[in-house]
């Protein structure tokens, strides 16, 4: 093939690749070798497509060839003047390849183009980053400290909340995160706030402070900005400690004399207000009560007549709950119940304070 020829054909995002009559790979272009993480661009097809079948002298000869899914359709192509249209799933070690193709003669070459490969690279891409995004998120259980119970349903594959549990010095830390935005732009700016929350400090406002210098950093527009509630739990003084950065969904906690809501007026992480200094605020606890932190995609999640779904149903299922698993299943299941889809993600934790 000519240098020009190839030039094109590695630009643009179809995966394409060229067969000889004797079946022999003769070109890939750039979009097909990542699509099946080749590392030749040509070559027999085995090489190309990582089938499996080595056992064979070459090529065609091995005892799974005689159903290889890509020979095939240059088999129907030879014997239907070089034309040839199918759908294929490529079964792989490690995920199965659906992609259609379609082979059509060009000189004594067969030119096979794979419509959607593009598509099924960016799923593929899709997939591993809701791996990665997962992987963010704290176990499902707390063995050493305050033991809780969270939901996180983001509503794009890619979310913008971000919950956190973890131990620093004998207490327990909570923090929830909501980022602007949906879908990808969102899922980067929450692993940024992921990474750049600082573990080691002990002050939630502190911690907050520290996020928004490194947010700085970053020169976003004034649309892009995070809000966050932090809390410190102290079994033995029975406290929380707590700060929020613009987080619209109050603290709830639930006690022996009802439910309160914990709020503060503050400013999310953003470039609206740089410099703004957080601060910590401390309140006491009773042991059997429960420590509730939201995002506003729970409270203003709507269901098919534009109703939001409210705080006063959020408070409701609180008040029925025995413990904090209790009320992250019955909120999980009220509230699909309610709303069916969900149009924004939805992220909740529960403490059971002891």
């Amino acid at each position: 093939m000519g240098r020009l020829c190839k030039n094109v054909l590695d630009l643009v995002p179809t995966a394409a690749i060229v067969v000889d009559k004797n079946f022999k790979v003769r070109y890939t272009n750039r979009a097909f070798r990542a699509f099946f993480h080749a590392q030749k661009e040509k070559g027999e097809l085995r090489d190309i497509i990582s089938c499996g079948e080595h056992g064979a002298s070459k090529c065609g000869d091995g005892m799974k060839c005689g159903y290889c899914p890509m020979r095939g359709v240059f088999l129907d192509a030879a014997e239907n003047g070089g034309k040839a249209f199918r759908k294929l799933v490529l079964r792989g070690d490690n995920e199965d390849l659906k992609f259609r193709i379609k082979v059509q003669p060009m000189g004594k070459y067969y030119l096979g183009i794979m419509d959607n490969a593009y598509e099924s690279e960016i799923a593929r891409e899709m997939y591993s980053a809701q791996d990665i995004q997962q992987r963010l998120l704290p176990p499902a259980s707390n063995r050493r400290g305050t033991p809780y119970s969270f939901m996180y349903i983001p509503c794009r594959e890619i979310g913008g909340d971000l919950p956190d549990v973890y131990e620093l010095n004998g207490e327990t830390m909570g923090l929830i995160a909501d980022v602007s935005g949906k879908g990808i732009s969102a899922g980067m700016l929450s692993a940024f706030v992921k990474a750049g929350w600082d573990r080691s400090e002990p002050s939630p406002s502190r911690a907050i402070i520290g996020l928004n210098t490194k947010f700085q950093e970053l020169n976003l527009d004034e649309r892009s900005y995070v809000t966050a509630a932090a809390v410190r739990i102290n079994g033995a003084r029975g406290e929380i400690c707590y700060s929020v950065a613009g987080h619209n969904a109050p603290l709830l906690l639930k006690s022996a004399e009802g439910i309160d809501e914990i709020v503060m007026n503050s400013p999310p992480v953003s470039t609206w207000i740089p410099d703004f200094r957080y601060e910590d605020r401390v309140i006491p606890y009773r042991s059997g009560s429960i420590l509730v932190m939201l995002t506003d995609g729970v409270t203003e999640s709507k269901n098919a007549k534009g109703e939001q779904f409210g705080l006063e149903r959020v408070e409701g299922i609180l008040e029925k709950s025995e413990n904090a698993e209790h009320f992250i299943s019955r909120l999980k299941a009220v509230l699909k119940e309610f709303c069916g889809t969900f149009n924004d993600d939805i992220t909740a934790i529960a403490f059971d304070l002891q």
